[in-house]
């Protein structure tokens, strides 16, 4: 039985996209002198609104770095999506990191630093606007976007429960064809 859920994990763990963030070697000092070990913080989501952070440390980097591949698959969450950018602004705070995160016209890309970044891109979104004021500690900026992105509600839920619709309320951001200027025909007459 333990082998079918081994299989089933690696098989399930392969599909991800991953992202090393970070790397750091960490001391500790101890009676017969001083050990090293590596840290690592990775991203992993599916693209498709799931996405999770994991710490791993070892001796050797690819040990570490698989350490927190595990890991942020494990912790992986649903974050909300609302075609392809976020469906309201943000503020959060982790630390010393203030973050403030907005929803972006379509083509504007993703606006974010390095750790923000790997979280947006790892769940799927194409259109973010972000800002980090106060700590830039990559961890800081890591939790504090991840807590943005899991603090947001969806826009269908609120709309429900005011009653009202949730196209009418989000109109910025839908998809839908814009209707176009009709072009005056050309007339040879005149």
């Amino acid at each position: 039985m333990p082998r079918e859920r081994e299989i089933t994990y690696e098989e399930e763990y392969t599909e991800f996209a991953e992202n090393v963030v970070s790397i750091s070697r960490v001391s500790k000092m101890t009676k017969g002198g001083r050990t090293f070990k590596l840290t690592a913080w990775v991203v992993v989501g599916d693209g498709q609104g799931r996405v999770g952070i994991g710490r791993g440390s070892g001796k050797e980097t690819p040990a570490a770095i698989e350490k927190a591949k595990r890991k942020a698959t494990k912790n992986m969450r649903r974050v909300i999506l609302w075609h392809g950018t976020l469906p309201h602004p943000v503020v959060v705070k982790h630390g010393a990191t203030r973050m403030i995160m907005k929803p972006a016209a379509p083509g504007t890309g993703i606006k974010a630093c390095q750790a923000a970044r790997a979280i947006l891109e790892a769940a799927g979104y194409k259109n973010v606007l972000t800002k980090v004021h106060g700590g830039g500690s990559v961890v800081n900026i890591l939790k504090a976007t991840m807590k943005g992105l899991l603090s947001l509600k969806d826009p269908a839920e609120v709309a429900e429960i005011r009653g009202k619709d949730p196209d009418k309320i989000m109109r910025r951001f839908s998809s839908g064809p814009r209707k176009e200027k009709e072009a005056p025909e050309n007339n040879p007459e005149g």
